[in-house]
């Protein structure tokens, strides 16, 4: 690491951007040594990982209209994770239910309400 002190203290600091006022984009020692080590937050790009790679299939949706429902499908799907279901099992359920359930009694199914048919 020694070796690369000089070159990397060479470097003109970087300004808000990312980028020195020559263009170059700057370094920091810490920031090398975080390259060097391949140290990486795991536990979040293992989050984001669907959202990255989905990102170039949600082009092909077929249009607006089949891309929206796509939208609402997915929020379904993560707010019934976040509220600890089983996303098919309460799925699976809403689509029994949905036909024969009241407009007044909706809200019953979303996934904050929501409680498995017994």
């Amino acid at each position: 690491m020694k070796c690369f002190r000089p070159f990397v203290a060479s470097w003109p600091a970087p300004s808000t951007s990312g980028r020195s006022e020559s263009g170059r984009v700057g370094i920091s020692l810490p920031g090398l040594v975080h390259l060097r080590q391949g140290t990486h937050n795991s536990w979040m790009e293992n989050r984001i990982h669907p959202v990255a790679l989905g990102r170039a299939n949600w082009l092909f949706a077929g249009s607006l209209r089949a891309g929206k429902r796509a939208a609402v499908i997915m929020s379904l799907i993560q707010s019934a994770k976040l509220n600890g279901h089983d996303p098919y099992r309460y799925l699976a359920d809403v689509l029994v239910r949905l036909p024969t359930q009241p407009a007044s009694h909706l809200e019953e199914l979303l996934p904050h309400h929501w409680r498995p048919h017994s």
